[in-house]
């Protein structure tokens, strides 16, 4: 069983492959397939890195772990990244996938496109730390999801992208290999 992982990882972050790691040891999985969107349907006019940088910052995240894969399925199909078409394009591929989200996306997941066939086709596996209380208003999504308690672990894509802008280390918020290609290719700097 594979897992799929979908963000803007902009950039990727250690609390996103901690907590990631933490679903794949809990469900089984044999692998999970982190995807960076091209544009995200809820963050639509949100500037974000260049998609190629996003790209080889999650390749270089996870270069020497073989349990988890990037794909830039996304990327390649370009505008508006929707989960129900992913979703589809790797049960083409592969036997049985289960879609994870953050808690924070349970409670508008359905404001999601085509939600409702979502939940048909795959299992929900819901992140959830012990600070999450967001409540979630629809049954129908809430009686799907199957929820992961996750460490938590208070580090922000925005956050480090605000440290980099103010000349401040991000030192263990990223991996060695993301920080390397974040300072060799000035992502995030005053002047990008």
């Amino acid at each position: 069983m594979i897992g799929i992982l979908g963000g803007t990882f902009d950039p990727i972050h250690t609390g996103h492959l901690i907590t990631a790691r933490v679903v794949l040891e809990t469900r089984g999985y044999e692998k999970i397939v982190l995807i960076p969107c091209s544009i995200s349907p809820h963050k639509q006019g949100v500037k974000t890195a260049d998609n190629y940088d996003r790209l080889n910052m999650v390749k270089a995240a996870i270069a020497n772990d073989a349990l988890f894969e990037v794909s830039d399925y996304e990327l390649m199909m370009g505008g508006i990244s929707y989960t129900i078409d992913t979703l589809k394009h790797f049960m083409d591929t592969y036997n049985k996938i289960e879609l994870i989200i953050g808690y924070d996306n349970l409670a508008k997941f359905d404001t999601w496109k085509n939600y409702k066939e979502i939940l048909d086709l795959t299992n929900l596996i819901v992140m959830k730390r012990s600070t999450d209380n967001i409540a979630v208003e629809n049954k129908t999504v809430l009686e799907k999801a199957i929820i992961v308690d996750t460490p938590t672990i208070e580090i922000s894509s925005s956050s480090i992208r605000e440290r980099i802008k103010n000349h401040l280390p991000i030192d263990n918020l990223v991996p060695d290999a993301v920080k390397k290609y974040i300072y060799d290719n000035g992502i995030y700097s005053d002047n990008n």
